[in-house]
């Protein structure tokens, strides 16, 4: 079967052309100029060497350029990688390296990281507003000009539908990251399932402050209104007052977060803001409190509905849809199409109830085809024909799942998934430490915070300050941590496995 996601911009270009489908920075992107732009670009890729099947990076904040990009690299047949800005050279480096990427689209406010990660990798550099691409690098204005006579910049490339759109990477809860394949169907039935289930409209506006390298952001927030021919409001970084501007000026009809930012908009003050377009509220990436919520909808006057899934997902699993059909708490019921189950250590299916905590598994449209040239690690992901979460949880009566506990090493810190053995790592490589583990500790506005609890080689001499500087330059800046913990040996159990619950205990 034939099917390319990029379908969804034409359908809704064709629908209403001039509609705008970006708001951002005071100006606007029609649907026709975002499907020309975007057929232009998938030109360029051609231009410049690259086929069907070929991967382009692009490390850019929610800016217009990602979406020509997006689009564009779909259109052509290729494969979009998404990356954080905020990733360092190390990181960016191993990515394009395990993805065989092709091509990087980045901006001169991560040049030099991008840079020294490239090497052979071609670098396409988006300038910002009213300054220029440094000289050395190839301007993203390079990838628009005018198509070679034999590219047509209407086409969309024939793709099949189990091909991989998207590659997102993440780490699980151990080991190197790992790049979760998405395919075109998955993304296209996730969007339009997710859509249809809060009711999205062509006439909302909806905030777009998660970012599209995440794949809440890409899945859940782009693809979704672009599905169903909304409007974004595109905000480049979260700070409460600047958002709740936003909100208030571009008349947002929805808005999609994880629960610090939900925490962040609730405390700031909305006295004198017409906010009255506002009619609905999701929360993803991490439990929402039940106070939270409460407090949020009597500030807001508006429903906050909660949902579930991971970057393997194609974001959504599982959701509760209306006021009237949810439950606090809850990360809802599996999406139409997919299903989730509660095992135990031998897989088998657990009864109901909150006294019945095992492992949430999946299986459906939503499922990833696998991970990027592991197949190891895809065969014990889907154990028994499930996906495996690594999530702890319970099914009630009713169908409605709830998590107890995240993947027990998982650090979600400000909505960002962290995860510990990554940091560990670059911990082992300093000379001066013998032993490492890395826990959360609650944080009042950020979730968790990311602590490091060393052992010193003996002899050896380091401050905190020394650790963190170390990781700083190695490490995105989200992932560092804040804190360090100087012990004389990691607690250990019989077979030595380090016992981060007594870590976290003391935490």
């Amino acid at each position: 079967m034939s099917f390319n996601l990029a379908t969804i911009l034409r359908e809704s270009a064709q629908a209403d052309p001039d509609k705008a489908v970006l708001r951002f920075a005071g100006s606007s992107v029609t649907y026709a100029e975002l499907d020309s732009e975007s057929g232009r670009f998938a030109a360029g890729l051609s231009g410049a060497g690259l086929g069907p099947g070929d991967v382009v990076a692009v490390q850019l904040p929610n800016f217009p350029e990602f979406l020509v990009a997006y689009f564009g690299t779909l259109k052509a047949g290729m494969t979009m990688l998404p990356l954080n800005p905020l990733l360092r050279a190390p990181e960016i480096a191993y990515h394009l390296a395990d993805s065989h990427a092709r091509l990087l689209v980045t901006s001169p406010m991560f040049l030099d990281q991008a840079a020294k990660a490239a090497g052979d990798v071609p670098l396409v550099v988006v300038p910002m507003p009213g300054g220029e691409v440094p000289d050395g690098f190839r301007p993203f204005a390079a990838l628009l000009a005018d198509p070679s006579p034999d590219w047509v910049t209407g086409d969309i490339v024939a793709t099949n539908a189990d091909d991989t759109a998207v590659i997102i990477y993440t780490s699980g809860t151990t080991g190197k990251p790992k790049g979760a394949e998405l395919t075109h169907f998955q993304l296209y039935m996730n969007c339009t399932v997710a859509g249809e289930l809060f009711g999205a409209r062509a006439d909302d506006t909806v905030l777009a402050v998660l970012p599209f390298f995440h794949v809440f952001g890409l899945s859940s927030v782009l693809n979704v209104s672009v599905r169903f021919g909304s409007t974004l409001s595109a905000v480049a970084r979260f700070e409460a007052k600047p958002v709740l501007d936003v909100i208030e000026t571009d008349g947002v009809t929805v808005v999609l977060g994880v629960p610090t930012m939900l925490q962040a908009l609730m405390a700031e003050g909305t006295d004198g803001r017409d906010l009255a377009r506002l009619r609905i509220a999701i929360s993803g990436g991490a439990s929402l409190p039940g106070d939270v919520l409460r407090a949020f909808e009597a500030k807001f006057g508006i429903v906050v509905l909660e949902g579930y899934g991971l970057s393997e997902t194609a974001s959504t699993s599982s959701f509760n849809s209306s006021a009237e059909a949810r439950k606090v708490l809850s990360i809802g019921q599996p999406i139409w199409g997919v299903e989730m189950r509660v095992v135990d250590d031998q897989d088998r299916r657990l009864p109901v109830g909150a006294d019945n905590i095992g492992e949430i598994v999946i299986r459906g449209h939503n499922v990833m085809k696998g991970y990027l040239g592991r197949p190891d690690d895809t065969a014990a992901a889907f154990r028994n024909g499930w996906f495996h979460t690594g999530d702890l949880g319970y099914v009630d009566d009713d169908g409605f799942f709830f998590i107890v506990d995240r993947s027990k090493d998982l650090v979600i810190r400000g909505g960002y998934n962290v995860y510990p053995r990554e940091i560990e790592e670059v911990l082992y490589a300093h000379p001066a430490i013998a032993e490492a583990a890395v826990i959360g500790k609650p944080h009042e506005s950020l979730g968790e915070e990311v602590v490091a609890v060393v052992a010193l080689v003996p002899g050896e001499s380091l401050t905190s300050e020394d650790v963190i500087a170390y990781c700083k330059e190695r490490l995105a800046m989200y992932k560092y941590p804040r804190e360090v913990r100087f012990v004389d040996s990691l607690p250990k159990g019989p077979t030595g496995k380090i016992l981060k619950a007594e870590l976290r205990a003391v935490s």
